[in-house]
């Protein structure tokens, strides 16, 4: 299987940089959704909301701390970092759906 390709040689700076900001953005705001829901968990002791916080923290902070330790520790590969990253994302994912589906109590 050959992996899809957008570019044939690397991409324009202007576009690495937009990358680079909306990951940084992405993080931030994943983090600030898993803080108020952890908050909405502890506040009315709703295991969905808890589900919630923890599925924001894989699906968007993990990823983006990953490639921190990635870019400061490159011994580590490339293939371990994306390995790691995607499984952690879509663990997130499914405890997000997890938690919609769950019954509130």
């Amino acid at each position: 299987m050959v992996p899809i390709q957008l570019w044939e040689a690397s991409p324009p700076e202007w576009v690495v940089v937009f990358a680079q900001a909306t990951d940084i953005l992405s993080a931030l705001v994943g983090l600030f959704i898993a803080y108020q829901a952890y908050r909405g968990y502890r506040r009315n002791d709703s295991r969905p909301m808890l589900f919630l916080a923890a599925g924001f923290v894989l699906a968007l902070a993990v990823p983006f701390l990953l490639l921190l330790v990635f870019v400061a520790l490159p011994f580590l590969g490339e293939m371990l970092a994306t390995l790691l990253s995607q499984t952690s994302q879509v663990a997130g994912l499914l405890l997000v759906v997890y938690a919609l589906r769950m019954p509130a109590r």
